[in-house]
């Protein structure tokens, strides 16, 4: 299988098994650009009030900032931050509800509408996706990163290939392997992975020279933001992020339950549309895009809410008018 439908196939399958979150493709990293394949969000005590605030990302910057749910306040003695995040953090929040905004003499003041659930999720468990070993490419520095840091509770490698002993003596010890089959998900459990200690300090590699490495310390606390930023991303983002191709061979794919996946008829698989759909394909059919609603293909199968109830309250006597 293609990397793309690989990876499709893996989020498919854990959305079928598990009562999460799974999203794909998130900064997995403080100071690096390490990108995780796939995350899984395990729900937390709060996990239900989370449902109720957004369907999408809460801002970092507005849940760090000084917002309160008392009294309103000018929104910009509340952030630590460039203005110009602040202003975005103010704007998404208020957006998505979590904010509430009033006008006073000119200026925006902002309470928040709920306390934000710090304990909506549970255990985060990244899982990298490499269905060919023949061609690792950075695979070994990856894992390494991801068990040094240490923001998950556990990493796993899922694969196609044949596991040897050799592939196994190249990836770090504490990480978990799987053999995925395109058919039956999850085929063999080769190796459980090791929990990791995302309660503790870590190390995160952030540059290399072919005679050493810069390292910095990352604290406990730094590791907590880092996790939630993960789990937010998540949350608001899914693994349904890709478009419907504006092609006549386009079609609605489905796979382990899973519908509106990215299917070409003319090549006979799963595509992944910004990388291979357009007029350079030789199969190319213009067309309008296929009407894909992913919101609602998520909502139907996850605890993931579309459309929450939210905690926005009414301005006494607004409903006079």
């Amino acid at each position: 299988m293609r990397e793309f439908a690989f990876e499709l196939a893996v989020c498919a399958h854990l959305e079928a098994d598990f009562d999460g979150v799974v999203s794909r493709q998130l900064g997995a990293s403080l100071a690096g650009t390490r990108v995780m394949d796939v995350v899984r969000v395990e729900p937390g005590p709060e996990f239900e009030d989370r449902t109720r605030l957004t369907a999408g990302t809460v801002p970092d910057a507005a849940i760090e900032s000084r917002v309160g749910v008392g009294e309103a306040r000018y929104w910009k003695d509340c952030f630590d931050c460039h203005p110009e995040r602040a202003r975005e953090a103010t704007d998404r929040a208020v957006e998505t509800g979590f904010f509430e905004s009033e006008r006073r003499h000119g200026r925006e003041y902002v309470r928040r509408a709920v306390r934000y659930p710090e304990h909506w999720f549970g255990e985060l468990v990244g899982i990298e996706n490499k269905p060919d070993l023949g061609n690792p490419g950075d695979l070994e520095r990856q894992l390494r990163t991801d068990v040094s840091l240490g923001a998950f509770d556990a990493v796993v490698l899922a694969t196609a290939s044949h596991v040897t002993g050799a592939h196994l003596h190249r990836i770090p010890d504490e990480v978990g392997v799987w053999r995925f089959d395109q058919e039956n998900g999850i085929d063999e459990v080769v190796r459980e992975p090791t929990p990791l200690a995302p309660d503790e300090p870590g190390v995160e590699p952030v540059g290399r020279e072919p005679t050493r490495t810069e390292i910095r310390t990352a604290s406990p606390v730094e590791k907590a933001r880092l996790r939630r930023r993960i789990a937010e991303r998540a949350y608001g983002k899914g693994w349904r992020t890709y478009d419907a191709p504006a092609c006549a061979n386009a079609a609605a794919g489905e796979y382990a339950g899973a519908r509106d996946l990215p299917f070409c008829e003319w090549k006979g698989r799963f595509v992944h549309p910004a990388a291979e759909c357009g007029v350079d394909c030789p199969g190319h059919a213009a067309a309008d895009p296929l009407d894909l609603d992913l919101d609602a293909e998520r909502d139907r199968r996850t605890p993931w809410v579309r459309d929450p109830a939210g905690y926005r309250r009414r301005q006494a006597g607004l409903d006079r008018f």
